[in-house]
């Protein structure tokens, strides 16, 4: 590995170093957009269970928060569960938003990553063929940095085009487990929603 590293030059740390960020992202959205860490199936028939034994309490709705992304969307509609539905759904859709934010997180990284990837190798591409013409001289060409300049130009093409890859395919996978998360909560919020205000039974 060394060997390559060496054999494509300096403009290979900025593709690797992008690889290493790209693969902490992943790792990490991986672990965090889990099905049932963000939307526990089994929240929703808890909270109208304790709703209907002990009503909506300050105890129960800090309990809530902690729970989980879609916990804290319930928490914001029971703050409110006194209030009109309109009232109740425009604190529900305020939490979603910011929820929503936090489930985008680093996903704009991850998709510059995937963008810019090719053009760091493209840019590498460019030194090699730099080197290349280095190599001419009015005296003969030199082999060594002739072999030097190619090395240059196709590890680093190969390089970007290697990152590049699996970012924009995680990119899209997490951007579609997102969209799919949050259209979840919406629809287990609106469920609560309307059970509370007696427009729905459980």
């Amino acid at each position: 590995m060394l060997s390559l590293i060496q054999a494509a030059g300096w403009p290979i740390w900025p593709i690797i170093f992008a690889s290493i960020i790209a693969v902490g992202i992943i790792g990490e959205r991986m672990w965090v957009l889990r099905m049932r860490v963000i939307v526990p199936k089994d929240l929703l028939p808890k909270v109208l269970s304790e709703c209907k034994r002990n009503g909506v309490n300050p105890e129960m709705i800090s309990r809530l928060k902690k729970h989980s992304p879609l916990g804290q969307i319930f928490a914001a509609g029971l703050k409110n569960v006194d209030s009109s539905r309109e009232i109740m759904k425009d604190s529900i859709e305020e939490a979603g938003r910011v929820v929503a934010h936090n489930l985008d997180r680093y996903l704009t990284t991850l998709g510059t990553i995937a963008a810019l990837s090719p053009l760091m190798g493209l840019f590498g591409t460019l030194v090699g063929m730099i080197e290349i013409f280095g190599a001419n001289s009015p005296t003969g060409s030199n082999p060594a940095q002739l072999a030097y300049g190619i090395s240059v130009a196709l590890y680093n093409a190969a390089f970007g085009i290697l990152v590049a890859i699996p970012s924009m395919i995680f990119y899209r996978h997490f951007r579609a487990k997102v969209d799919a998360l949050v259209m979840e909560m919406e629809l287990q919020a609106l469920k609560l929603v309307e059970i509370v205000h007696g427009e729905r039974n459980s």
